[in-house]
């Protein structure tokens, strides 16, 4: 794995992205597969990177992160097993059950979550339709 700091050459946002190696990054570059999750820009370039030096602070930082994460990780599923619970699957049919909700004053008991793309997510936003994309975590059942 190597991660670049990434930067759109559009509205200026830096960001830290991991490829499996350089050669994936170029190949995805290169298919204009690459773009900037804050204005869709495809855009986006390397930029400079310093490296990283290991010494017991950073072991410290770490430790704490990683504490950080799993508190975050946490709270996420604590959500999810609301959502779950009180609101209605539709899977990838989000956007369409989403528009026939507000077009079709169509009446649910439940509200309803699924997936949907970015631009999807925008465009029900752009219609005024209330959408919003939090992160989900995947059960691991191994």
């Amino acid at each position: 794995m190597i991660k670049y700091k990434l930067i759109c050459k559009k509205c200026k946002l830096s960001f830290d992205s991991w490829f499996s190696s350089s050669r994936e990054y170029e190949r995805l570059k290169q298919k204009n597969f690459l773009s900037c999750h804050n204005c869709n820009s495809k855009k986006v370039e390397k930029t400079l990177m310093a490296p990283k030096f290991i010494n017991n602070l950073n072991k410290n930082l770490s430790k704490q992160k990683n504490l950080d994460i799993l508190k975050i990780n946490k709270k996420i599923k604590e959500y999810q097993k609301f959502i779950k619970k009180n609101f209605e699957y539709v899977g990838k049919n989000f956007a369409y059950e989403a528009r026939s909700i507000h077009y079709n004053n169509k009446k649910k008991d439940k509200g309803i979550y699924g997936t949907a793309s970015k631009d999807e997510i925008k465009e029900l936003r752009e219609e005024g339709i209330e959408a919003d994309m939090i992160p989900w975590i995947e059960d691991n059942k191994n």
